[in-house]
Parts: structure tokens; sequence; C-alpha cells
């Protein structure tokens, strides 16, 4: 997996080579990590990437130009047969959500090339006419695109095989399964007259995984009862939820 990150503070990401799983991945090369400072493709002597708002109004505005020659420099890097499947993406709090099937249609990609936002925003051209997603990683606005690229580098990479020790880990994690996690214990098996459930040391593996479930289930209707509404779940799930009050049990 190859992400290219345009952005105006390409030092930001250095940390990301040396963090404890990413970093590991781009050292194995299981992903590649390139940074390209924007301002490099302004054309004037100050390397000017942001500009006045037309019709005046406060805050700066990332020009279209340079934008435009880093991301068309950036895709002619790429294979040829890999450009169409390449999302150009834009990290923008008018973009939407972040979320798993987002997160799962990046994944699938071959790389992604991630613009980071800044200042009052960038030119409407660019999301005219450049830019297949705008992602936004929550509803408040953050000093610069940067954090949120990481996130969406951090995401995403977890599906690049082997980039996590185990893909099962991957795929039972909370959100990824369409539920919460269930709880998770080990050892000591007693801390501070808190002990494990004594199922999870019964040896029992069906009945084990039928606790987890259940705990995974009540947990995901306590505090996220929204991804029921597309949760894979079956008649056993719903018979268990309705018998904790869920009103959805019937749809």
């Amino acid at each position: 997996m190859r992400f290219t990150i345009l952005t105006l503070f390409p030092d930001a990401f250095r940390f990301m080579e040396d963090y404890s799983v990413l970093g590991r991945a781009t050292r194995g090369g299981l992903i590649s990590l390139e940074t390209v400072d924007i301002r490099e493709f302004a054309t004037d002597r100050h390397s000017t990437a942001d500009d006045y708002q037309f019709g005046g109004g406060p805050g700066m505005v990332m020009k279209p130009d340079p934008v435009f020659a880093a991301v068309e420099t950036a895709l002619a890097n790429i294979p040829a047969e890999e450009r169409s499947a390449t999302p150009v993406a834009l990290t923008s709090p008018q973009g939407n959500y972040l979320d798993q099937d987002l997160v799962n249609e990046l994944a699938a990609a071959p790389g992604i090339i991630i613009i980071c936002g800044h200042y009052a925003g960038v030119d409407e051209r660019i999301r005219q006419d450049l830019i297949t997603h705008e992602i936004s990683i929550g509803d408040y606005v953050l000093t610069g695109g940067e954090l949120a690229a990481m996130v969406i580098i951090d995401a995403v990479s977890r599906f690049v095989p082997e980039v996590v020790g185990s893909a099962e880990n991957v795929e039972h994690d909370s959100i990824t399964s369409g539920l919460l996690q269930h709880p998770l214990y080990t050892r000591p098996a007693e801390f501070r007259g808190m002990a494990v459930p004594e199922i999870l040391r019964s040896g029992n593996h069906a009945d084990i995984e039928r606790w987890r479930r259940q705990q995974s289930l009540e947990r995901t209707l306590r505090l996220r009862p929204d991804l029921l509404d597309t949760a894979p779940l079956t008649n056993s799930d719903r018979v268990f939820l309705a018998s904790l009050g869920w009103s959805g049990a019937a749809d």
C-alpha cells in the first residue's frame, strides 16, 4: 500500500516511520509513506501556497495551481495501470465521515494520495476537478489536515496483509466486526479484588464464544445501539437482544 501525502508541513509525518506498527510496516516494505511539500510546486520566488479570498473574508485559502501540480506529479509517478484506481483524498470537516466502510474501500486501492487541508480551506476548483474523496474524521476543526491524514493512514494500514500480526485480530475488532468488542482479560486472574469471569477460565470454548458474543451484543446495545441497525445479527442474537429490551429485534 502506497500513501502519498501532500502537505505544507512534511516534517509532521516523520514520527510515523518510527512508530511501532506503522514503523515496522514501513521498514518491512509493507507500506510506503511519501510526503510531498506542496510549496515546492509554487511558481513564485516566495513559494506561496495560499492567498486571500476573492470577495473578502477571514482566513487564507490554499491556491489551486501548486496543489494541482503536486497531485499531477504524484499520479505521474504511479504505474499507469494503477492511476485510475488510486483515490485522491482531501481532509476536510465538510467531507464524508471516515467510517469502517470507507476504510475498507480505501484499503482495497493500490495506494492513496492525501491532500492535507489548511487555513480557511482550499480553492473550490480543487474539490470540483481534482479529488475523488473528501474525508472528515469528526465534527470539529483542526489546525491542519495532517492529523486527519495520519488517522486515515493508520486505519487503512491495518488492512494491509501482515501489518497487524493476525488478520483475525483485525476482523474481530470493535466496529470492524459490526459490533463493539467483548471484554478482554489477561493475567493475573484476580487483581485488587476483581476476578476474571469464571467462564473464561473454564476451558469450554463453546460457552466462552457464546459469552463473548452476548457481551459484545450487550455492550453495543448500551454504548452504540446505532451499530445494531447494520450489524450482521443471527436469530439467536436477536432473541438475546430482545431479552435486554432491544425494540429493533422484531424488525
